[in-house]
């Protein structure tokens, strides 16, 4: 029989929708094309397949080959569809069993020698897998991040000819090594080596137990940042599948896996001069954002200020929804987005150099620098309102049933201390109401 089929997942966003591949062999001048919508790497595979397949000491047909990518109209890149397509024609040649195709999903790219190489998006692949039933056979590179799901039927391979085998019922590949995915804690910035700052300290406590959005006010070096990377040392551990989540984010993203660290909590700090394409995720083929990337972590914002309004202003709808839905002309990719923002500011442009009390300076020159940002920042006047406010104030934590902070003055904040802005009911920190408290006495 001149046609086989070979069974695929393309990578659509965290989704891997399934992709068909038929080959047919047909008379004629011999030559091989591929239609259904490839793009380049993909219309390159050709080249790839048929020097892999020689490689391996198997006969490539001196026919003419038609590859079909099958559904049409879904877009497909990369090089992740080597695998099958050279299965399908080996099955169409007679080279290999017909029914060894059955049941069994390919991800793998070949090189010339006929090696497989590591793909991205396989833990994606493997969770729709799952509901197949099928097994699926990946590169050996991918073994570890694939062993993550103990559920789904998963084997590894080095070469195409090993996976021949394999169909031809010749010799067995073996599963991932379950033993390899047991995380060792990793190294994670720990609470314990602050010393002081227990006001600063009660904060992240707070703000970690009831998943509450932060914003702290302070000049350099008064430990914004360093308070900020030990946040997600003291959250509460992921359970397995939001750790599942949070790899399968960063697997469609191309970051490496690592094996000691995959149930730590994500940490991402994007540097003021980000775009929004950067933090939200974008481009023709649509890739996970740093918003994405910090899916069940903190993504913290250091000088908020210096950020560009719109890149701001396009937090607004992930933080309330939890995912982000990417549209462009050809396709649509959405990416989950679960993450706690924390947010660092200078109360004043001038705010280095001195350490005189801000009470101290005339009126003008307080207010000025207290209204610090206000036209950067989305909804800025209710945070200058709650900043600059004298007398005392009491807010309570929704949801806690007691005050935490009590006798707030914010009017006497000095540039050697740290102010804490948080929400007290929303999912946003553009607004209020906000709890105001020196973090230093």
């Amino acid at each position: 029989m001149s046609l086989a089929v070979a069974l695929t997942r393309a990578s659509e966003g965290v989704a891997a929708p399934l992709v068909t591949v038929e080959v047919h062999l047909s008379g004629g001048l011999p030559g091989t094309s591929i239609v259904g919508l490839p793009e380049a790497a993909v219309r390159e595979a050709r080249d790839r397949v048929r020097v892999a397949i020689q490689n391996t000491q198997f006969e490539y047909p001196n026919r003419r080959v038609t590859v079909n990518l099958a559904p049409a109209e879904l877009p497909k890149d990369g090089g992740r569809f080597d695998l099958a397509i050279a299965l399908g024609i080996l099955a169409a040649g007679g080279q290999v069993p017909h029914e060894a195709l059955k049941g069994c999903e390919f991800l793998g790219e070949l090189a010339l020698s006929g090696e497989l190489r590591p793909v991205p998006g396989v833990l994606p692949a493997l969770l729709r897998a799952r509901h197949g039933k099928r097994c699926v056979i990946v590169p050996v590179e991918n073994g570890q991040e694939a062993a993550l799901l103990g559920d789904v039927d998963v084997r590894v391979a080095r070469t195409l000819a090993e996976v021949c085998a394999h169909l031809r019922g010749i010799d067995a590949l073996p599963a991932p090594a379950a033993d390899t995915v047991q995380p060792d804690g990793g190294s994670v910035p720990d609470l314990a080596d602050v010393r002081g700052q227990l006001h600063a300290r009660r904060a992240l406590e707070i703000a970690a137990a009831g998943g509450h959005h932060l914003l702290m006010i302070g000049p350099p070096g008064t430990g914004k940042s360093m308070l900020a990377q030990r946040l997600p040392g003291i959250l509460p551990p992921m359970t397995d599948a939001e750790a599942i989540e949070a790899c399968a984010v960063r697997s469609v993203a191309k970051e490496p896996f690592n094996v000691h660290d995959w149930r730590q909590r994500p940490y991402r700090a994007p540097h003021h001069t980000a775009s929004g394409v950067a933090l939200v995720g974008g481009g023709s083929h649509p890739r996970p954002g740093e918003i994405s990337l910090a899916h069940h972590g903190v993504l913290f914002l250091d000088e908020l200020p210096e950020f560009d309004r719109r890149v701001l202003e396009v937090l607004r709808e992930p933080m309330e929804s939890g995912r982000i839905v990417i549209s462009r002309a050809a396709r649509q990719a959405e990416f989950p987005a679960r993450f706690q923002l924390v947010a660092a500011m200078n109360p004043s442009q001038k705010s280095t150099g001195t350490l005189l009390p801000i009470r101290t300076l005339p009126k003008s020159a307080h207010q000025s620098r207290l209204r610090y940002g206000r036209h950067r920042i989305s909804g800025g006047h209710n945070l200058d309102s709650a900043l600059s406010s004298g007398g005392a104030r009491r807010r309570t934590l929704r949801g806690h049933g007691r005050e935490i902070f009590r006798k707030c003055a914010p009017a006497t904040l000095i540039p050697s201390s740290i102010s804490l802005c948080t929400s007290a009911s929303a999912e946003q920190i553009w607004d209020v109401p906000v709890i105001v408290r020196s973090l230093f006495d």
